[in-house]
């Protein structure tokens, strides 16, 4: 980081910045990878965030934030062989920037920086990436990334089993349906590549090779290994034998009675965690959602012990078939020597962490509440004020600023004289639940009729006690997305 100075140090002027191609039109970059979301779409992206966010902070996380874009070193030789996928910049002063790939590395760099040698936080932003979109499958070049990090010297794996539990508890309150949490431990991968006779020089790239199994065939995966990146098909084929086994903590108490794999140290190691894991798993009531998968190598360079990936499970067409996996919606691991890579001392911070792939979320929910032709509220408004005579805008006026004064979420129509059918479809068409109408009876007696839209009830109410009474009714928490409406049995209705 160049003595850890500022990216802007140098420069007193604002950076110009521009990605490099430049797109030959808005229309053109929209096409590839990008999107504008609409009211809707936002508020269900709100409600997951909730989810989230509410999750996070219940197990004492604090937010941070750091820069769009980075200096390119900062994030150069982190990611293997997705190097390639990082967008580069160009600006005015001569610096090479990229923008951020993801949040776990300029969270090491800002560990570093700072020198902070403890903290437990969350980061929800955008990240960047020159990647083939898929958008149907949320899969784009630009989106968000909702992280959960803990940083610090700690006893083992007690982190790491609560950032699987906080990986399960959001799923599970997603509501997007069942998955599986597949585990692994680049230290036993390192293990067993040795004892297969993989040269070191070839272990990260054998690593991204193991890691596509999860999308194509072990013969397609070896051909890769032996044409593609030299591998000894004897090699290859005794890789074979072991990433194709999954299950639970008896596969991992196999693995450590392995003649072969229990003779190498880091894999011992690694092992021996994953035991100390799953035990925690039990405790914690998950150890179900969690299995050890061998095939998965999670290709970012940085990972140096646990790994995981949670997958949706796709319902088998033939019973006593193993549930399939849809797709990952959920990875993190440890990353114990990245902090270290920015310090000028080189100093490291053990580090575990998780991140929500919110886009693949947003995507399933969208369809999902389509498919049921839900409704979905895009305002939070409480009351919409309304007069059922003309000539009464300076009343409505006058009410409504009382009861935006008051915390109320209100609105009217801008129009001197609106109608009262008029006021009453738009608060149907809004999902608005109340209207408080103001006529020349209703000031004269010093009260205001509270109309309720959905029973169409109306009763009158004392001015000075219309804030309690507006608060008493909509006092249940405002939900622009109820994602319990997404089971399969759900009806219709506004959510």
């Amino acid at each position: 980081m160049k003595g850890n100075r500022s990216l802007c140090s140098k420069h007193p002027r604002p950076y110009l910045l521009f990605l490099k191609p430049i797109p030959a039109s808005l229309a053109d970059f929209d096409s590839k990878g990008t999107r504008d979301y609409s009211p809707r779409q936002m508020a269900v992206r709100e409600k997951v965030f909730d989810v989230i966010i509410s999750c996070f902070k219940r197990h004492g996380a604090e937010v941070i934030d750091t820069p769009v874009f980075e200096l390119k070193e900062t994030l150069t030789g982190k990611y293997g062989e997705d190097s390639k996928l990082i967008y580069d910049l160009k600006d005015q002063g001569g610096e090479l920037l990229s923008l951020r790939y993801d949040l776990t590395v300029p969270f090491a760099r800002y560990l570093a920086m700072n020198k902070l040698t403890n903290i437990k936080r969350y980061h929800i932003a955008k990240v960047y990436r020159r990647d083939n979109p898929a958008m149907t499958r949320g899969r784009y070049r630009e989106f968000y990334q909702c992280d959960f990090d803990i940083a610090g010297q700690f006893d083992p794996m007690i982190p790491d089993a609560e950032c699987l539990k906080i990986m399960c508890e959001i799923l599970s309150s997603l509501q997007i349906g069942d998955f599986l949490v597949k585990v692994n431990d680049r230290r036993i991968l390192d293990g067993l590549f040795a004892i297969c006779g993989v040269p070191d020089s070839k272990f990260r790239t054998i690593c991204s090779s193991v890691d596509k199994l999860d999308k194509v065939s072990w013969e397609e995966v070896k051909n890769e290994m032996v044409g593609e990146k030299g591998l000894a098909p004897e090699v290859a084929d005794r890789i074979g034998d072991y990433v194709q086994q999954h299950g639970g903590v008896s596969l991992v108490e196999q693995l450590l009675q392995d003649p072969k794999l229990s003779q190498n140290k880091q894999a011992l190691e690694g092992l021996g965690d994953l035991k100390l894991l799953f035990e925690y798993l039990t405790l914690f009531g998950i150890a179900d959602k969690i299995s050890f998968d061998l095939s998965l190598a999670r290709g970012l360079d940085y990972y140096t012990g646990v790994i995981y990936e949670a997958v949706l499970l796709q319902t088998p067409v033939r019973a006593g078939d193993e549930p399939l996996g849809v797709g990952s919606v959920a990875a993190g691991g440890r990353y114990d020597g990245l902090v270290g890579m920015f310090d000028p001392k080189g100093r490291k911070v053990p580090c575990v962490g998780l991140s929500i792939g919110v886009e693949r979320i947003f995507s399933i929910v969208e369809q999902r509440l389509e498919a049921l032709e839900e409704k979905v509220r895009t305002t939070e408004t409480q009351v919409l004020v309304a007069s059922a005579q003309k000539k009464l805008l300076e009343e409505r006026l006058k009410l409504i600023s009382e009861l935006w004064d008051a915390g109320i979420k209100a609105e009217l129509l801008y129009k001197k004289n609106p109608k009262l059918l008029n006021q009453l479809q738009y608060c149907e068409e809004a999902g608005i639940p109340l209207v408080a109408i103001i006529g020349e009876e209703e000031l004269k007696n010093g009260v205001i009729k509270l109309r309720s839209v959905a029973s169409r009830e109306e009763v009158d109410v004392r001015r000075e006690d219309l804030v309690e009474e507006i608060k008493r009714r909509t006092s249940q928490p405002f939900a622009s997305a109820d994602l319990s409406k997404l089971s399969k049995n759900s009806g219709t209705g506004t959510i």
